[in-house]
């Protein structure tokens, strides 16, 4: 059987979609501000929610709770780790106000480097990927439930 190329398309087009909703922010001076976070986590819904039903999809019968578990971890991984090198890359060359900017509106006494915020924003996207997932496989298992036979005789009293 071959490997499904599913999370890793789906991953790059989450980053990508990632990337971009990041540098239109940041058109608009925006990129710093914490609520602007949630269009990170819509974009990484949508694009998890395609990867997992397409994947089922393209399983049809072989699909089971792992495997469409692991495909969806495996596509927000991809995105994460995408997505953390664009961020990296981003705060140190491109624009490297960015993290002072961002550290303005937080009253802090420690020392916050750049690797620390690199560091943050990946696990924010790891445990994005985990909780969507765990929610998303939900919506794509197989029911447990039995199916109730309304066609039997009733139970006698």
């Amino acid at each position: 059987m071959k490997k499904s190329t599913i999370p890793i398309r789906f991953g790059v087009l989450i980053a990508i979609g990632l990337i971009m909703y990041f540098l239109i922010l940041s058109l608009f001076g925006v990129q710093t501000n914490p609520i602007f976070s949630l269009g990170n986590g819509i974009i990484v819904a949508f694009g998890l929610y395609s990867a997992m039903k397409n994947y089922k999809k393209e399983k049809s019968n072989d699909f089971d709770y792992q495997k469409g578990f692991m495909a969806g971890l495996f596509t927000g991984f991809n995105a994460t780790l995408i997505f953390t090198i664009f961020f990296a890359i981003y705060v140190t060359n491109i624009n490297t106000n960015f993290l002072p900017d961002m550290l303005a509106n937080w009253s802090s006494h420690y020392h916050v480097g750049v690797g620390i915020v690199v560091f943050i924003a990946a696990i924010m996207g790891f445990a994005t990927t985990f909780v969507l997932t765990l929610s998303f496989m939900q919506l794509f298992k197989e029911s447990w439930n039995l199916k109730k036979n309304y066609n039997s005789t009733a139970v006698e009293a």
